[in-house]
C-alpha cells in the first residue's frame, strides 16, 4: 500500500465547517488511489478548558485520570471527522490508542512511545477505509490511558508514519511552512521550500512552534519526510527531510527566539570536583529543565556558575537553588527573569567561518548586550535583555540575507 499520513492541528479542525474542509482534503487524497491515515488533535482550545477543569476538580490531581480527561478531546474530533467523511460517501473509521494499540510507558502527562501495532491498521487500510487515529494519546501495557504532553499529536502522527512506513506525513496546521523567522515579528520573513531534520530540531527546541521537537526526532531516527502546509490554503509547504549539497550552501536558514528564559547566577562557587553535580542534580530531581550553562573562573579557589531554565520554572529553581547555594556556602545567588534567547540556525554554518564573529558584530553594532553564549555544529545563541529581542531577531535576519521583499 502507498501510505501516507495526514495530521490535522486544533485550528484545522476548530469547527465544524473547518473539519468538513479538511474531509475535502482527506478524500481527495483517497482519490489518488492512496491509503489515508489521519492523526486529529482536539478542537482548538478544547485541551486548556479539559485542563482546567482538571484543576478545578482537584488541585492534586490523580495523573492517570487526569489523562483519561484530557484525552477525550482528540477523540471527539477523531469521531466527527469519522462520521463526516462517511456522510461524504468516503469509508471511515476511529481507532483509539487502545485499539491499535499506540504503546507508552506509564509516565503520566507525558509519556513516551514504546511500540506501534500494525497489523490492525493495515487490515483496515487494506479494507478501504481511511482510518482515523486521535493524536496525543497512548496507552499503557497494563491498559491505562496516556497521554504525551503538549504537541504529542504531532509525535503520534510521525511515529504512526515511522512504524506503517508511509511515504510522507503531512502536517496541516495554521501556517504555510518553516519560515526564515516568525512573520508576525519580520514582516519580510520568507518561507522555506525545504528543510533538514537537524535544522528543524534546532529551531524547535529554540522557540520554533512549527513541529514539536519529539516528533521531528522522529521523523529524523526513521527518514520519514515531513510536509507542513496549511489547512487553509493549497501553498506547498515545507519540506522537512534528510540534509543535501544545496542546503549546505545556505548557511542561515533561520532566526529564532525564546521568550520564556530565566537565567539564575550562583556566585562564588567552591572549585572543587562535584559541586557542579550538586547544583544540578535537585534542579534534575524536581523535573527542571537546564538550558544554558556558562562558568567563569573566579577567586580565591571558586568560580560562578550561570545557567539558563524557562520562565515558568524559575520561582521553584530559585528556591532549589538557594537551598543548595546555602549547603556548598556560595557567596551569593542572583536571579533574572528579563532575558531573551536569540539564535541563528543553518546547516551551511559548519563549512562556512566566520558566522559567530558577524553575529556578534551585527548585535554590538546595535548596542545589544550578549550576556551568554551557546553553540552547537548548526547553530549559535545568545542571551540578550528581554527589550532588545525583537531588534536582535530583526537585524541578524536582515544581516543573513534571509529577507524578501515585503508582499503589498
Amino acid at each position: 500500500m502507498d501510505i501516507i499520513v495526514q495530521k490535522y492541528g486544533g485550528t484545522s479542525v476548530g469547527t465544524l465547517e473547518r473539519i468538513r474542509r479538511v474531509a475535502k482534503r482527506v478524500v481527495a487524497a483517497a482519490e489518488e488511489g492512496k491509503s489515508v491515515l489521519v492523526v486529529v488533535s482536539a478542537m482548538s482550545g478544547e485541551t486548556n478548558r479539559l485542563v482546567g477543569l482538571c484543576s478545578e476538580a482537584s488541585l492534586a490531581h490523580n495523573g492517570r485520570e487526569y489523562d483519561v480527561i484530557v484525552s477525550s478531546g482528540e477523540q471527539v474530533s477523531a469521531g466527527l471527522l469519522a462520521m463526516i467523511l462517511n456522510d461524504m460517501g468516503s469509508p471511515a473509521l476511529t481507532l483509539l490508542a487502545h485499539q491499535i494499540p499506540v504503546l507508552t510507558d506509564d509516565t503520566h502527562g507525558s509519556a513516551r512511545i514504546k511500540d506501534i501495532k500494525t497489523d490492525v491498521i493495515k487490515k483496515r487500510l487494506a479494507e478501504g477505509f481511511v482510518v482515523v487515529v486521535p493524536g496525543f494519546q497512548g496507552v499503557t501495557e497494563g491498559g491505562d490511558i496516556t497521554t504525551l504532553g503538549r504537541g504529542g499529536s504531532d509525535t503520534t502522527a510521525v511515529a504512526l508514519a515511522a512504524a506503517l512506513e508511509a511515504e510522507v506525513c503531512e502536517i496541516y496546521t495554521d501556517v504555510e511552512g518553516v519560515f526564515t523567522t516568525d512573520p508576525g515579528l519580520c514582516a519580510d520573513a520568507r518561507k522555506l521550500g525545504k528543510i533538514s531534520y537537524d535544522e528543524m530540531l534546532e529551531m524547535a527546541s529554540l522557540g520554533a512552534k512549527v513541529l514539536q521537537t519529539r516528533s521531528v526526532e522522529f521523523a529524523r531516527k526513521y527518514s520519514i519526510p515531513v510536509l507542513v502546509r496549511s489547512s487553509f490554503t493549497d501553498s506547498e509547504g515545507t519540506l522537512v527531510t534528510m540534509e543535501d549539497e544545496d542546503m549546505e550552501k545556505v548557511v542561515v536558514s533561520g532566526i529564532t527566539y525564546e521568550r520564556d528564559e530565566a537565567k539564575i547566577s550562583v556566585v562564588g562557587v567552591p572549585d572543587r570536583p562535584g559541586i557542579a553535580a550538586r547544583i544540578f542534580k535537585p534542579l534534575t530531581d524536581a523535573g527542571i529543565n537546564v538550558d544554558m550553562i556558562v562558568q567563569n573562573i573566579g577567586t580565591e579557589a571558586s568560580t560562578d556558575l550561570t545557567f539558563t531554565v524557562s520562565e515558568s520554572d524559575f520561582d521553584e529553581a530559585m528556591t532549589i537553588t538557594k537551598a543548595t547555594a546555602s549547603e556548598i556556602k556560595a557567596a551569593d545567588i542572583v536571579g533574572d527573569r528579563d532575558i531573551s534567547k536569540v539564535s541563528i540556525v543553518g546547516a551551511g554554518m559548519k563549512s562556512h567561518a566566520g558566522i559567530a564573529s558577524k553575529t556578534f558584530t551585527v548585535l554590538a553594532g546595535e548596542g545589544i548586550n550578549i550576556e551568554m553564549i551557546s553553540t552547537s555544529e548548526i547553530k549559535i545563541s545568545c542571551v540578550v535583555e528581554s527589550k532588545y529581542m525583537e531588534l536582535a531577531v530583526r537585524v541578524l535576519h536582515k544581516a543573513f540575507g534571509l529577507a524578501h521583499e515585503p508582499l503589498v
